[in-house]
């Protein structure tokens, strides 16, 4: 038996950090499968309990240098989505006292870098008392900043260094401790330096690189924050308690003690607590926060309620049938963590990357201060230590490590507040490739239940009373089509008279007598059988048929006397979801069983390019396959069992969440609210997101590849420039700054062609 886990992480800064973390999980008995993710600062694992447990695993973590956040002993391991405030209570403590602990060590660190910065520099700061220019001064106030304010970054160093390791850490705290390891033998060992340097000391570099890098984990931490925003609020949804009754009297229990089988109240303004039935009353209900959906739904007994919607106007009672992580908001948070901690296949080069990146970066530092200080001008040792903490400090991977998790974060949030539920990383990337999708005809692109769309009449009777007649002679029957026809008399509020002598003619109709008159439904052959001439009847049945639409004769007292005209009928939505998808460059194929006459009908009413008709469940899966092998990237939208190995075949496989739990299981994207706009909305979203990524690495690598021999000092010997350490500090602070930021413009995202935010 393989268990999944899931913890925080906490201590991680960099690329080079998950990337290690993840590696040391994988390598580590009993472990089958390990992912550690930057942006969420999460690590999931499947393992074998009989081989290692979660406190082995934590010592693991703790092992490479950093610290997990485990379930207290005891209890059950961490599930996705499901109810476990302990752990989440103590990570929130653990991210709060790190962030109030950063913010003081950036305030203070700050105000003693600034004062020794203006001490450092006497000739511009003219107003700065003489005492303020003494290095033995500047030592005082630098040391602090150095070893409290800077120790998280000597204790980072030292864990990679126990496993023979480097990371961001590392950099950060040899071109720090360069710059004051100098400062303070050229403070109390003057005479070992020659005149032209002595007196210099880079106080105020060590210390503002320190407050600026600190700068640069606050900002970062925070607008990480804003990228979980989404699963933030999904899981402030959920009610903390119920009403449920409990031997004859309403009794308020925490909602982890509610059990499948209670019998709940809801009373007006307040959440649903759980999923169920309704059982007693009658309300309407905002469920936008589960299904984007902005009008609320009218429910009554019989209706499905769904834990954390809002119930409206009424009060009613209903009996819980899913609790704690079976409801539908802990499955869709779940879907959304799993997504939010997923990689995407193009992260990979960006892993490699940061798994070698930091070793390379203390070989071009070292470099750099070797020729610095072998063929630099003069003073030689100020430039190469210069150069040497510059090439340290500016080389981040930080912002390598957050370019693809914080978009994927942000995308797949921003997805789920408009009813879209991607299953991961993978899927983003595979359907920003589509170029063609197959839809399922009923119940995916129809509403899947026959509907009465015209009713013509000959003779001398109303289109009502051919309706009334013909309906009650239905009542009997069990024929979808005949329902269809009762379903149409009940919307218009016909009083329908019990019928007598009713006779089912297999396969042809059926008949019966109405208030006195003979009433026979049908077949245009049972009309001929019965010797009834059709007349100008038969013209519109054809008409009928021409559309895709099956026809319904009636005959009353021996006279043909109106025909129907069944269809299937589209869903709403699905004419706008077929042109935003042509907007996106996809070809649009339609699926189905039904005769290619019917099924061609249908697709030029909605536009549809291609249609696969008269196609068995069992082949639709081949029709897949066959797509792919002309060398097509495909996606299937289905809802029932039968799409199921389609769904699973398809690149990318989309489950209406209307549909069956099999075909959602089957499928990469659910669509948890019946709107087919939500296909394009999907894929448009995907190909947002992985336009993002691809900025975000962009601009990562060209920040890499063109500040470290700027750093390195390259552009010396032709314009005289070298870049500052202080500023190296700042642009490496920002650039995991400027890639969250970006990332966070997916937020303003819009589904193409809605009014949805």
């Amino acid at each position: 038996m393989i268990n999944d886990l899931a913890f925080p992480i906490l201590g991680m800064h960099c690329a080079s950090c998950s990337v290690k973390l993840e590696k040391a999980l994988k390598d580590t008995d009993g472990v089958e499968e390990a992912g550690v993710n930057l942006a969420t600062e999460q690590a999931r694992v499947s393992y074998d309990p009989e081989i290692i447990d979660a406190r082995g695993l934590a010592e693991v973590v703790k092992g490479v240098g950093y610290e997990a956040v485990m379930p207290e002993a005891g209890s059950q391991p961490i599930r996705a989505g499901d109810e476990n405030a302990g752990v989440q209570d103590r990570e929130k403590t653990f991210r709060e006292a790190e962030l109030q602990t950063l913010t003081l060590k950036f305030i203070v660190s700050a105000v003693l870098g600034v004062i020794i910065l203006i001490g450092s520099m006497p000739n511009i700061f003219v107003f700065a008392p003489a005492f303020l220019n003494e290095p033995v001064v500047l030592f005082i106030l630098a040391t602090p900043v150095q070893f409290w304010a800077g120790w998280q970054f000597y204790r980072g160093a030292f864990g990679a260094l126990k496993h023979r390791t480097a990371n961001m850490d590392t950099l950060i705290a040899l071109g720090t401790s360069a710059a004051y390891g100098y400062s303070v033998v050229a403070t109390f060992f003057p005479q070992l330096f020659p005149p032209e340097v002595r007196g210099q000391v880079y106080f105020d570099t060590a210390s503002l690189i320190i407050a600026l890098i600190l700068l640069g984990r606050l900002l970062e931490s925070r607008a990480k924050g804003r990228t979980s925003e989404a699963i933030k609020r999904l899981i402030g949804l959920r009610p903390k308690t119920a009403l449920v009754i409990r031997k004859g009297a309403e009794v308020n229990v925490p909602i982890s003690e509610v059990s499948v089988g209670d019998t709940v109240v809801v009373k007006p303004g307040e959440r649903i607590p759980v999923d169920g039935a309704i059982t007693e009353g009658v309300s309407s209900v905002d469920e936008s926060m589960i299904t984007g959906e902005s009008l609320p739904v009218q429910k009554r007994a019989g209706d499905e309620a769904i834990g954390a919607t809002i119930n409206k106007t009424g009060a009613f009672k209903f009996e819980a049938r899913k609790v704690g992580g079976d409801t539908a908001l802990a499955q869709i948070i779940r879907l959304v963590e799993q997504a939010q901690g997923s990689k995407a296949p193009i992260q990979r080069l960006a892993d490699i990357i940061a798994a070698y990146f930091v070793p390379v970066v203390l070989a071009i530092a070292t470099l750099t201060l070797i020729i610095w200080y072998s063929f630099g001008p003069p003073p030689a040792l100020t430039f190469a230590l210069l150069n040497f903490v510059a090439v340290l400090i500016i080389a981040c991977p930080c912002a390598l490590g957050l370019a693809t998790p914080t978009a994927i974060m942000v995308g797949t949030g921003k997805g789920a507040e408009n009813g879209i539920l991607v299953k991961g990383g993978e899927t983003l990337e595979t359907a920003h490739k589509l170029s063609a999708i197959i839809f399922d005809k009923t119940g995916t692109l129809t509403r899947g239940e026959p509907e009465v769309t015209e009713i013509i009449v000959a003779g001398n009777y109303s289109e009502n009373e051919v309706l009334r007649l013909t309906a009650s002679v239905e009542r009997l029957s069990e024929h979808p089509l005949g329902q269809a026809i009762v379903d149409r008399a009940a919307s218009g509020g016909l009083d329908l008279p019990d019928p007598a002598d009713f006779h089912s003619i297999t396969g042809h109709g059926v008949e019966a007598d109405v208030e006195g008159h003979s009433v026979i439904v049908g077949t245009a052959k049972l009309m001929a059988e019965r010797g009834y001439p059709l007349d100008g009847l038969a013209d519109h049945a054809a008409k009928l048929a021409a559309q895709g639409k099956t026809h319904v004769f009636v005959a009353i007292d021996e006279k043909p006397s109106g025909v129907f005209g069944i269809a299937d009928t589209l869903k709403p939505g699905s004419r706008e979801a077929v042109e935003i998808l042509h907007s996106l460059d996809l070809e649009v194929i339609m699926i189905t069983g039904d005769n290619r006459k019917t099924a061609e009908a249908i697709a030029a009413e909605v536009g549809i390019d291609r249609v696969l008709a008269e196609v068995l469940p069992e082949e639709k899966q081949a029709q897949i396959e066959k797509l792919q092998n002309e060398g097509k990237v495909v996606a299937m939208v289905g809802d029932g069992i039968n799409d199921a190995p389609a769904l699973a075949q398809a690149d990318v496989g989309i489950a209406l969440g209307t549909g069956t739990d099999v075909a959602i299981e089957a499928s990469d994207i659910t669509l948890v609210r019946d709107d087919l706009r939500l296909v394009g909305g999907a894929i448009d979203l995907s190909q947002k997101t992985i336009s993002t990524i691809r900025q975000n690495l962009f601009f990562a690598f060209v920040y890499n590849t063109a500040l470290i021999p700027v750093a390195a000092g390259v552009l010396y010997p032709f314009f005289g420039i070298i870049l500052n350490p202080i500023y190296a500090a700042f642009a490496m602070a920002m650039s995991s700054v400027s890639v969250i930021t970006n990332s966070l413009r997916l937020r303003r995202y819009r589904l193409p062609n809605t009014d949805k935010p």
